[in-house]
């Protein structure tokens, strides 16, 4: 089946849905299903709607549709040397572009990069009267009407169904390396923030509890200089450390109990919630292990002008 006849089904059952006033709950891989509220309506699958529509190397931008496998993607943008400069964690093999932009999730080079809704150039989708409508285009310099297309990263498929997407793509850096830093949690988050202020070629700044680290990424020499400046051991992190940690395979991750997602400004204090805790982003995101009410969590994070989300419920929880 093509996919104009793809398009013309998922049309159809948005129809029927908008006439019987049924909820709809679209679904891709299913691998961040666990995110958000529990899912509820009729479930409306885009698996069917894939492949890559158009990709152009030399101007650093590639279509695909939204039930298309990330792995696919990033294999076709690996073998001319380029990424997803916005590593959307997957989670599983099964993860899809629609899923990753619906989703809005980006991983640590988010913040020297830009975020998954800072690559989105455009967009075609059912909105929620049944029409198939496309915003953007295909090229970086797009600023014809409402940027609706980026409206779409985060969205969770409140806004409609993605069916396209137009996405920005980026050369791999030509050379990449780690290095770690032992320090306390007050002096991470200091250090964290006076290195992202500084002229370095980062990519990541993480913070474990002991272990600050940092990823330099670009030009050898680039990276040279600033490993001088920064010290600290490249030896230490493994190979997989930036996968691990953008995948939750880190041992921070294995847990029962919740794990929040806290995005607050760099540089922010230790927040007053019992739990324990890893940064991201320079410390503008924290992930907490906490059994502290969910008031607490929403109150610490507001009053640090943040704001939290339970990104894994030790339970089924409902809001």
């Amino acid at each position: 089946m093509n996919s104009n006849d793809q398009t013309q089904l998922l049309q159809q059952a948005v129809q029927a849905a908008l006439e019987s006033r049924t909820p709809l709950n679209i679904t891709g891989g299913g691998s961040k299903s666990f995110y958000g509220r529990l899912p509820a309506g009729e479930p409306l699958s885009v698996n069917r709607h894939r492949g890559i529509i158009n990709y152009q190397p030399s101007e650093l931008v590639m279509t695909a549709r939204a039930g298309t496998q990330l792995t696919e993607i990033e294999h076709v943008l690996a073998e001319q040397n380029q990424m997803l400069a916005f590593e959307p964690p997957h989670f599983a093999d099964s993860a899809t572009l629609g899923g990753a932009i619906a989703c809005g999730l980006s991983g640590a080079r988010r913040p020297f990069a830009g975020s998954a809704r800072d690559f989105v150039l455009g967009c075609k989708l059912i909105n929620g009267k049944a029409e198939v409508l496309s915003f953007g285009g295909e090229v970086m310099k797009n600023v014809a009407g409402y940027d609706v297309s980026r409206l779409m990263a985060g969205a969770m498929g409140t806004l409609g169904v993605l069916l396209d997407i137009s996405l920005k793509v980026l050369p791999r850096p030509a050379t990449e390396t780690t290095t770690c830093l032992e320090l306390t949690v007050n002096k991470a988050l200091s250090k964290m923030a006076e290195l992202a202020m500084q002229s370095l070629p980062l990519s990541g700044l993480s913070y474990d509890g002991r272990l600050l680290y940092a990823r330099l990424s670009g030009y050898e020499k680039a990276v040279t200089d600033a490993l001088l400046k920064i010290g600290g051991d490249t030896g230490i992190a493994s190979p997989a450390f930036w996968q691990d940690l953008n995948e939750q395979r880190h041992a921070f991750f294995q847990t029962d109990r919740n794990i929040w997602r806290l995005v607050v400004p760099p540089a922010t204090p230790e927040l007053a919630v019992a739990g324990d805790r890893l940064y991201d982003w320079g410390g503008g995101l924290c992930w907490l292990q906490s059994e502290s009410p969910a008031p607490d969590v929403f109150s610490a994070a507001e009053q640090a002008q943040g704001h939290a989300v339970l990104f894994r419920a030790a339970r089924p929880f409902r809001r």
